[in-house]
């Protein structure tokens, strides 16, 4: 018995010992635990990395990191600033009548016929390795042309025993122009585009009638008219009229540089069966490379070994310093190594570890608000004490997004121009209490909009100022929401009083349209149907699927519906051209959802949208502002804040909501990181010397028993 006890203890203290205990709950390696490792999660995969394809958050968060522009915004500066990235400096741009005669000065929009854009590119910037650019001796490309007993042992792109490199140059910038145009590629801005570069239409007509008759596609040997090249690192992009919404185009991945090389490269039929394409493995300049692409594993960014020299900024805001925000200011970055996204699908799993110190950074969902956030009284947001417990920080931004409920303007009850139309959705707008909205769906997340401008965008105005007088009052220093009785007037003067038709008696019954379903979606239209009972107006919810509901918007058979919309870009036409009657979804299929259509807002829109952030477009945005808070074409709804923790080993950490390459800017201390981890972490050890007694109770008593039959077997055998 005590040899089976000796055997027992020995193993269990093998085992104990042979564990490495502070590694028992990580998801990592103890190697990775202590790398130079940012970490993150993705839920999809992204469905396009090819940057003339993608067009979602998601995406842009890998895309953002390894394609350049030749622009991007200032990651300190507020309100949001343009600054070379690949350029040598800002765009510079002249302005020509009809004749082609230059015009000295800004010039009027009515005057410029064409602008001219010219952009410099810095020298001696280079690709991120990739097999596309590998030659041999002779020149020629040792992977472009591809047979398929070559890629037996080719899964992927790291795969290929060789990879290079070369110089970007001006004409990588016009390859990209040229894709957006490309039949193959598919860009959802060729529309947009097409309306403003001289030329892309034509190139794009082109370019498709050439794959109708089978020929193949060359975009490299023919020319846009409204797209030249200069010289090596100079290029020029011809616009119609005056578009100075053009600069900031250039500070998006659909203007990145891509290289002809990978394009052709990545166009082999035996490379597309294996999915190595440009969607999935991108191409760039930036400072980081797609290394991994799994998508039910995770995906991996890690350093261009040829990224250039470049710094942390100098400058910023009046409190980044304090903040200690420019500690790192004139450094070369990027700081971080490797950026590891793992595959994660139910947000209480990634909750879980981040409280753990897994995972670096994490938003807040509605199921853990209240074990984050603690509301003061006075409703004010701050850390709950086990966050703050914990060293983690809260960063908060109003978004430069607008979520509102819109009007058809085209419909025969809610839509039109008359008096009484008007007077009707007025009365709708006061009556729908999105501060209650914000309140109970959004955990407090969200201010109530005045207009579709949200904070951060040239044109916004808080305070007094910046009220919309038809559906809110100022009192004293706040803002507040004007009663229900003056809608309930409103409602009686556009002809329902108490929400009957005065003509027939009839209840007023209004129809919204919405693809959304499932319980938070009941919940929410719940609530919508009790703000129009408050009016004694009847309200029915017509959900279906969204492609029916597609359908519907571009039909204009829709009644009300509700919309949102996220600045492409930080200028008030990126919003005002959602209620720009050449727009109209119905009409043009454009963005106005609405179809409002109000000749004096087109008229001060198209002066508003190519002038100068100055005083004179002040004016004339807050005329606009004006027209539609009259007409009221939608219920303005609300622009929702953003929070975000950061655990204590983050640094350089400011909200941005129009940069994407905002990575390189990141630096963590991983070793602070894995010290809080192993102390947030401690295996639980007392359960299993529990376990271990309790065995050592069952095991016990029957080895007695067997311990003395088997003594007194030989006590009598002795005996015999």
């Amino acid at each position: 018995m005590m040899r089976f006890l000796s055997c027992f203890y020995v193993v269990l203290f093998l085992a104990l010992t042979g564990c490495d205990l502070n590694a028992v709950n990580s998801p990592y390696s103890s190697e990775q635990a202590k790398e130079n490792i940012l970490y993150s999660s993705f839920t999809l995969r992204p469905k396009h990395l090819d940057p003339a394809r993608s067009y979602s958050s998601n995406e842009a968060s890998f895309t953002g990191q390894i394609y350049e522009p030749p622009l991007q915004y200032h990651y300190l500066k507020r309100p949001y600033e343009l600054e070379p990235l690949t350029a040598t400096s800002l765009p510079t741009v002249e302005y020509f009548d009809e004749t082609g005669r230059a015009i000295v000065g800004e010039g009027s929009g009515r005057d410029i016929a064409y602008s001219v854009y010219t952009i410099t590119i810095k020298p001696n910037i280079q690709f991120q390795p990739h097999p596309a650019f590998v030659t041999d001796e002779h020149g020629d490309f040792l992977y472009h042309q591809l047979q398929p007993r070559e890629l037996d042992s080719i899964s992927t792109l790291s795969d290929f025993e060789l990879q290079s490199t070369r110089e970007l140059t001006a004409e990588d910038y016009i390859y990209q122009i040229k894709r957006l145009a490309s039949p193959e590629t598919h860009s959802p801005i060729l529309g947009l585009m097409s309306e403003y570069i001289v030329g892309l239409s034509d190139y794009a007509k082109l370019l498709k009638d050439r794959a109708k008759s089978g020929d193949i596609l060359d975009i490299k040997g023919v020319e846009i008219e409204g797209v030249s090249l200069v010289d090596r690192y100079r290029y020029q992009i011809k616009v119609y009229g005056k578009y100075p919404q053009l600069r900031y185009w250039l500070a998006m991945p659909f203007f990145a540089a891509v290289p002809w090389e990978a394009d052709l490269f990545y166009r082999q039929e035996e490379l597309i069966k294996r999915n190595i394409t440009m969607d999935w493995f991108p191409v760039g300049t930036g400072p980081y490379q797609l290394t991994e692409n799994d998508p039910n594993s995770q995906m991996v960014l890690e350093k261009n070994p040829y990224y250039r020299i470049d710094q942390y900024p100098t400058e910023g805001e009046y409190s980044d310093s304090e903040n200690g925000l420019l500690d790192d200011a004139n450094k070369r970055i990027p700081f971080v190594d490797k950026i590891v996204f793992l595959l994660e699908k139910e947000q209480t799993s990634y909750w879980n570890k981040f409280l753990q110190g897994y995972y670096d950074v994490s938003g807040i969902s509605s199921d853990s608000f209240d074990q984050a956030i603690q509301v003061s009284s006075g409703g004010d947001f701050g850390l709950s004490q086990e966050m703050a417990e914990k060293g983690v920080q809260l960063r908060t931004a109003v978004g430069t997004s607008t979520y509102y409920t819109g009007f058809n303007m085209q419909d025969a009850v809610v839509g039109g121009n008359s008096e009484q139309a008007r007077k009707l959705r007025q009365a709708i707008s006061i009556a729908i209490d999105y501060e209650e909205y914000i309140s109970i769906f959004l955990n407090g997340r969200g201010i109530a909009a005045q207009g579709p401008i949200p904070p951060g965008i040239f044109g916004y105005k808080t305070g007094e100022a910046g009220v919309n007088d038809k559906v809110y009052q100022w009192r004293g220093s706040e803002v507040k929401r004007r009663p229900i009785e003056e809608a309930r007037s409103l409602l009686a003067e556009a002809g329902y009083p108490n929400g009957r038709a005065v003509v027939s008696g009839e209840p007023l019954t209004l129809f919204l349209d919405a693809p959304s379903s499932g319980p938070e979606a009941r919940a929410q239209f719940d609530w919508l149907r009790k703000q129009f009972q408050k009016l004694g107006v009847q309200l029915v919810i017509r959900s279906t699927d969204y492609n029916r509901f597609q359908d519907k918007m571009r039909n204009g058979q829709a009644q009300i519906f509700q919309w949102g919309w996220n600045a492409d870009y930080p200028d008030p036409e990126n919003f005002f051209f959602l209620l720009y009657g050449p727009n109209s979804k119905a009409l043009s299929s454009g963005e106005n959802a609405a179809n409002y259509q109000n000749s004096e807002f087109d008229r001060l829109f198209e002066q508003m949208r190519v002038m100068p952030n100055n005083y004179e477009r002040q004016a004339l945005i807050d005329r606009m502002l004006e027209i539609l808070a009259e007409d009221a074409p939608w219920v303005w709804g609300y622009h929702p804040k953003q929070f975000s923790l950061f655990h204590a080993w983050n640094k350089n950490v400011k909200p941005n909501l129009m940069a994407n390459n905002l990575m390189k800017y990141r630096r963590i201390d991983a070793e602070k990181r894995y010290e809080l981890q192993q102390v947030w972490n401690q295996p639980i050890i007392w359960p299993l010397a529990i376990l271990f007694f309790i065995i050592i109770a069952l095991i016990l008593p029957g080895g007695m028993i067997y311990f003395r039959k088997k003594h007194r077997k030989m006590t009598l055998k002795n005996l015999d």
